[in-house]
């Protein structure tokens, strides 16, 4: 709790600093990459991680990894989190970053999961939806499940509308066995 509270804290000074500085949609961009290097590369997160690293190793692999691909302000952030020794704690910053920037821009997140790719028309349909219930720009995630054998599944933040044919045998199904 204690870490997600510096996390949030942390997100919150970087993203009103982007705000002034006019490049918050580039330091977004940069949260973005850094947690998709920090999901799909288990060493990286190891390292962060590791309170027997030094912070001064760490600061050296963030700056190797990211500081010609991110923005100036960003590895200045990077820089001070790894001077007080939090790390350990930089992907919930990042996190925490993009949620805050997601409410700022009054964007919601969502994913879609069908059994085929849909088109351009069809997605469109997803982000009308989104918008409908939420009030706020959608952004949309697609994703590809053929285990639902037909129809969707759509994730708002903490709502999901089920409206696959897997889960409707599995109901038909619990219902005939009760």
């Amino acid at each position: 709790m204690q870490n997600h509270r510096a996390a949030a804290r942390y997100a919150k000074s970087l993203l009103e600093l982007a705000v002034e500085t006019s490049v918050l949609d580039q330091v977004r961009d940069d949260m973005q990459l850094f947690l998709n290097v920090f999901e799909e590369n288990r060493l990286f997160a190891v390292v962060l991680r590791n309170p027997v690293i030094l912070h001064t190793k760490k600061r050296a692999v963030l700056n190797a990894l990211f500081s010609d691909k991110m923005n100036k302000l960003t590895i200045s952030a990077f820089d001070l989190i790894t001077k007080k020794n939090r790390e350990n704690i930089l992907n919930a910053i990042a996190g925490e970053f993009i949620i805050q920037y997601n409410i700022l821009k009054g964007i919601q997140e969502a994913t879609v999961t069908t059994t085929v790719d849909l088109d351009e028309s069809q997605k469109e349909e997803f982000g009308k939806v989104v918008a409908r219930i939420t009030g706020k720009q959608p952004e949309l995630e697609m994703k590809i499940d053929e285990s639902l054998i037909g129809g969707f599944v759509l994730n708002i933040g903490d709502n999901q509308l089920d409206e696959s044919v897997k889960s409707k045998l599995n109901k038909i199904h619990r219902g005939l066995t009760a």
